[in-house]
């Protein structure tokens, strides 16, 4: 059986909250391999990446789920941030973390992410020499998921005007305008008549008793979307990311991705991912 610890370690401006899974029999005077595996938006840690973090932990790795700066059971303001820029150094912060645990291998860590995590693990991945290996479990490059939300540029740049004028209210004193990630209940999804089934399921995991947890609010700030508007996980992809990549997913989703020309590779289950960071001895 695995166990779960409850951990703080640094963040670039605040502490961070996280949770460090161990397998089975773990032995402190053994090295293992490590995975970090990172949240989507509208989530924290003890969600669904803690879901993958136990699951791979079955599998003998030491892993560790994290709430994002500003988000859950950490420290900041404006509450509730979702920065890019942030949730990608979160990832280095929680490495920095695993290299000072002597039974952690760290010749032998890897990272995984789910949704818009998946696609800041693998932009981290880029950069991040440390990470030996990379999956994204139905990756979203939450820049370009934004981008095409708002469809053409002038709905885009339309957009971005009104972000600006909201960030100068703010400066004058107005209070941080919040919004919802997603419905906050099944019927609030009926009733604004929304039928994609990402919502959907999001829904019924988040905002439900499947899935819900009370430190995820569903709320960023209004303004955080000109930094996510602004991102894009793809660039230079070809170039950085030499290492193996997996990508989990749904076949409708490889079809999109595939003619994008967006994938470098995928698999079915997360267990390649393993074999991979076992290899790097």
């Amino acid at each position: 059986m695995t166990k779960k610890e409850t951990v703080t370690f640094k963040g670039r401006h605040f502490n961070i909250v996280g949770d460090l899974f161990f397998p089975e029999n773990f032995d402190s005077s053994n090295k293992y391999p490590a995975i970090v595996v990172t949240h989507p938006t509208s989530s924290v840690g003890e969600q669904t990446s803690g879901l993958y973090a136990e699951k791979l932990a079955e599998k003998g790795f030491v892993t560790i789920t994290f709430d994002a700066s500003y988000q859950g059971r950490n420290e900041g303001e404006p509450r509730n941030t979702e920065d890019p820029a942030v949730r990608t150094e979160d990832i280095s912060r929680a490495i920095d973390y695993l290299v000072t645990l002597d039974y952690v291998d760290e010749n032998r860590i890897g990272a995984a992410g789910i949704c818009a995590g998946g696609g800041y693990t693998i932009h981290a991945a880029k950069t991040e020499r440390r990470i030996k290996a990379v999956a994204g479990i139905a990756p979203a490059n939450v820049g370009a998921t934004f981008r095409g939300a708002f469809g053409s540029e002038a709905n885009l740049l339309g957009m971005l005007e009104q972000i600006a004028q909201q960030r100068t209210a703010e400066a004058r004193g107005v209070e941080v305008q919040e919004v919802n990630w997603i419905p906050n209940s099944p019927e609030e999804l009926k009733a604004a008549g929304m039928t994609d089934i990402d919502f959907v399921e999001a829904v019924d995991y988040y905002r439900t008793d499947r899935g819900y947890c009370p430190f995820s609010s569903n709320l960023v700030p209004f303004t955080n979307y000109a930094a996510i508007l602004g991102f894009d996980a793809n660039i230079l992809l070809e170039i950085k990311l030499v290492d193996l990549l997996h990508i989990v997913m749904d076949l409708k989703f490889i079809h999109v991705q595939h003619q994008q020309k967006k994938i470098l590779g995928y698999c079915q289950i997360s267990v390649i991912t393993i074999y991979m960071i076992n290899q790097k001895q």
